[in-house]
Formats: C-alpha cells, sequence, structure tokens
C-alpha cells in the first residue's frame, strides 16, 4: 500500500471513529412520542370510575372520549444522544424539540413535574367549571392563596391555602377583583387583607412593595380562583399533568349528567385546554396525540383550532378532525355527527 493510500485509510479510520463518538453525545433536544389515551368514561388502571360523580344523578354512556397524551425521552440528566435524536427525525411518529421546550431554563425536573401536576390539577377544576356552567348549573368561586413568596411582606403572615375574604373591607370572590383593587395601591401603601385559616376569620395589614419589575404594590402572595360545586366531582388520573385533557374532562362529566349517549356510541378521542367560561385553548404534541388516538381505536378527534393547521397536516388515515372552539361547540358538532343533520366544523376549513 503506498503512503498516501495508507493516509487516506488512517484518515478515513478517525473520520468514523469521531463520528461514532460524536453519535453518543447527548444532545440538548427531547424525543416526543405518542403516549397512553384513557376514556373519560371508563375506569382507570385500579378499577375506578376515572369521573366519579357523588351527590348528583349520572347516567351510562358506553362510548368513548378519550384523552390523549405524550411520552417523552430526554431531558436533564437524561440526555438523548445524537444517534437518537437524528432517527427521531426521520421517524413520523417522533418529534425532536429543544430541551426548553419542555424544561425552562433554571427549572429542575422536580420543578417542572410539581408545574405539571398544578396543572393537571387547575385543568380539573376548570373543566368542572365548564361543564356546570354549560349545564346551567350555579356555581360560586373564592380566593386562595396558593403560595407565598419569601422575604416579601405576606411571609411569615399569610399561609398558603388561606382563603383571603377582602381587601381593605372590600369583599372579594375572585383573582381579578383582587388584582384591580390592588392595581389602586402605590408601592409603600398599607393594606389590610381579611383571610380566613382554619375557619376562624383574621385581618393583617401589609406594607406593600414594589414588584420585580417595580411597577405595581404587592405583599407577595400568589393567589388563585377556586370554585365551589354544588357536588363532588372527582377525576383520577393517576400520574398524568399538564392540562391538555380539559376538553375532554369537560365532555365527561356532561355526558354524565345528562340523559342519553354524548359519544352515540362512536369512539371520540380529543384534546384541549379548557376555561370555565368554555373556550378551548391549543396543546402541544397534536401529532403524537392524533397518532395515540388512532392506534387506540378512535375515529373521531377533537382538536382545538389553534392547533388545526398542524393537525391537518398530520392526519393519520380514518381519523376525522373536528374543530373544538367551545365546550358549547363541541357538543353541538358531536350531536351533529350522531344525527347526520347540521354542519360539523373541521380543520379543512
Amino acid at each position: 500500500m503506498s503512503r498516501r493510500a495508507a493516509t487516506l485509510t488512517l484518515a478515513s479510520v478517525i473520520v468514523l471513529i469521531f463520528a461514532l463518538v460524536g453519535s453518543f453525545m447527548p444532545v440538548p433536544y427531547v424525543a416526543l412520542m405518542p403516549g397512553p389515551t384513557s376514556n373519560t368514561l371508563g375506569t382507570n388502571e385500579k378499577g375506578q370510575p376515572l369521573v366519579r360523580i357523588e351527590g348528583r344523578q349520572t347516567y351510562q354512556d358506553n362510548g368513548h372520549l378519550n384523552f390523549t397524551t405524550v411520552t417523552y425521552r430526554g431531558g436533564p440528566g437524561a440526555r438523548i444522544d445524537l444517534f437518537t435524536a437524528l432517527r427521531g427525525w426521520v421517524d413520523g411518529d417522533v418529534a425532536i424539540v429543544p430541551e426548553e421546550t419542555i424544561f425552562p431554563k433554571n427549572e429542575t425536573q422536580q420543578q417542572v413535574d410539581e408545574e405539571n401536576t398544578r396543572q393537571m390539577r387547575d385543568s380539573q377544576q376548570n373543566a368542572e367549571a365548564a361543564a356546570l356552567n354549560q349545564l346551567k348549573i350555579p356555581i360560586s368561586t373564592q380566593v386562595i392563596v396558593d403560595s407565598v413568596q419569601k422575604g416579601k411582606p405576606a411571609d411569615g403572615k399569610i399561609k398558603a391555602g388561606d382563603e383571603l375574604l377582602a381587601v381593605d373591607d372590600n369583599k372579594v370572590t375572585s383573582v381579578a377583583q383582587v388584582t384591580d383593587l390592588m392595581a389602586k395601591r402605590k408601592i409603600g401603601d398599607p393594606v389590610t387583607v381579611t383571610l380566613k385559616r382554619s375557619g376562624k376569620e383574621q385581618k393583617v395589614t401589609l406594607t406593600t412593595v414594589a414588584s420585580p419589575d417595580g411597577k405595581r404594590a404587592v405583599v407577595g402572595i400568589v393567589l388563585g380562583d377556586q370554585y365551589k360545586f354544588p357536588f363532588k366531582v372527582d377525576i383520577s388520573v393517576g400520574d398524568v399533568g399538564g392540562p391538555s385533557a380539559g376538553l375532554m374532562f369537560s365532555l365527561a362529566i356532561v355526558d354524565k349528567l345528562t340523559p342519553g349517549p354524548l359519544t352515540g356510541g362512536k369512539f371520540i378521542a380529543g384534546t384541549g385546554t379548557i376555561t370555565p367560561e368554555g373556550k378551548v385553548g391549543p396543546i402541544g404534541g397534536i401529532q403524537q396525540k392524533m397518532i395515540a388516538a388512532r392506534e387506540a381505536g378512535a375515529t373521531v378527534f377533537l382538536t382545538p383550532a389553534d392547533n388545526c393547521a398542524d393537525a391537518a397536516s398530520a392526519r393519520p388515515d380514518g381519523l376525522r378532525l373536528v374543530r373544538a372552539d367551545t365546550l358549547d361547540g363541541t357538543i353541538k358538532s358531536i350531536d351533529a355527527l350522531n344525527s347526520g343533520k347540521g354542519q360539523v366544523p373541521t380543520c379543512a376549513g
């Protein structure tokens, strides 16, 4: 072998070695894949109704209203390698996204998990509120302290779980009311809040400080609206997190509280966040969720309007996309599907 040939062979081997080593180097990307689906009209892995209602008459529906999920590989401390990322990029069932899409910078895995759990809890409450509003069943709200910021005026005086009753003797029943009242305060102003803790009312006077952006007067508490419902709704989904099952939870509650099967026996799956007013919002991983739904047997997929463009371009064969703008509109679309009468909005226009 000539010196030139030997040099080229050696160089090729070195390049190959570097390529092989590089393919196993961790990269800051996450692989999203179709996850399990669960029928909100069925039972969970423990054999319990996934949506259980107590204190109100309920009705049976043997159809499917499945919520869909996405699983992932990767993340801080468990990054995928370059080879896995490259393989995912050419796999139609997998989406490779930047790590910060799932794990915001400066947040730990525990913080992300806690946020997903909080979002699921809020989603369930919003879903119940949306369903009861749809059925014209009266509900009321109260303001609850979610957390207290360390080093702020409320630290040590107000606790997470306290119910906020009034701001300077102005009664409040929503976070929006508190926000409006606090907007009138100047930095350094005193503010007296009335709260309930362990069934007892008490007043606390605090001196406001500047918000992080220096534009607002705050006392250092994070608030949330909590609804008071006339009967109990329990949703058991295990360790599933995030807000994207809201629409399907609402539909299941409406279905269980009204005579006759909403689904008409169809296998319907879907996704979408929900507000207490019944507005459906977009979610992530729409392609993977459609794939999971079709593999589970769904023939109809309820799709948030803002996800329609991406969904239409990746729709699996045999899956009909129904555009979901609101809870009320979605119920009417399902009724139209069952009766064959009326228009059914799709993601094709």
